[in-house]
């Protein structure tokens, strides 16, 4: 992977890891195109840079994080179902990722729910992020559970679960957007400590990971910003259209004999 490939992947990573419309699907395609091959740097940059997406959150929403011990506690209990059946199906979710079908099915299959999630939430949620109940947390962090499936995207079901606790959907978005910090924090910090055991950094490498991070940060701010003005006022339907179009490029490709790689 050269200096443009890693700028490119972390644009894509910096649009779409809080929209709902699954990273993963977009890594396959913009990989493919740019004839990346997969390896173990290649695998660990693709989660890597989710800490600049990361810090992008803080950043943007650093007041919340100063604001009480009550918030941590919520993102911990929200966290929890995810950390524990990560660990515990750790093995069968990295068979699925590595299922090129799989993702493209989630794709269409989302991009379908994503239609109708207007409709079936017309009645917009008044419980503001700063309300949410510790039963609320721990039923958007089982919702989380759903997004280990690649391509159902970590976003759209933490969202769409916090609108079933009636959050309204800035506040759904944003809950979705602070439980990402342990959730990526987690699966960076794990894949980064078993490259450097196996593999180990490299003056190559490092140059890398670190541009990849930075224009990850600079991108995600953006999409935060413009994917709450968006949703606000539009909602769902557009990117569950876009979903379906994702999806159905990626199985177009695939029985096209193409090789798609899930980096």
């Amino acid at each position: 992977m050269n200096t443009f490939q890693s700028i490119v992947l972390a644009i894509v990573e910096g649009i779409t890891e809080y929209l709902p419309v699954s990273s993963t699907g977009h890594m396959i395609i913009a990989s493919t195109i740019m004839g990346i091959e997969s390896d173990d740097f290649v695998k660990m940059f693709t989660v890597a840079i989710q800490f600049g997406a990361i810090l992008s959150v803080i950043v943007l929403y650093w007041k919340r994080f100063f604001q009480s011990f009550d918030f941590y506690f919520k993102l911990a209990v929200a966290f929890l179902p995810a950390a524990v059946l990560g660990f515990l199906l750790n093995d069968f979710i990295d068979e699925l990722l590595e299922n090129v079908i799989v993702v493209a099915s989630s794709l269409l299959l989302g991009g379908v729910i994503l239609l109708f999630v207007d409709k079936w939430f017309s009645n917009k949620g008044t419980t503001k992020g700063n309300d949410i109940s510790y039963k609320s947390a721990l039923s958007i962090g089982f919702f989380q559970v759903i997004s280990m499936i690649p391509g159902v995207s970590r976003s759209a079901a933490t969202i769409i679960g916090g609108l079933t606790q009636k959050l309204s959907r800035q506040a759904a978005a944003e809950f979705s957007f602070f439980l990402a910090v342990p959730t990526m924090f987690a699966a960076t910090a794990y894949k980064m400590l078993k490259f450097h055991k196996q593999v180990g950094f490299t003056s190559d490498t490092l140059p890398l990971l670190l541009l990849g991070n930075i224009v990850a940060f600079v991108v995600a701010m953006i999409a935060i910003k413009g994917f709450i003005a968006y949703l606000t006022k539009y909602g769902f339907k557009m990117f569950g259209w876009y979903r379906i179009v994702v999806g159905s490029v990626i199985l177009i490709l695939y029985f096209m004999g193409y090789n798609l790689q899930i980096v």
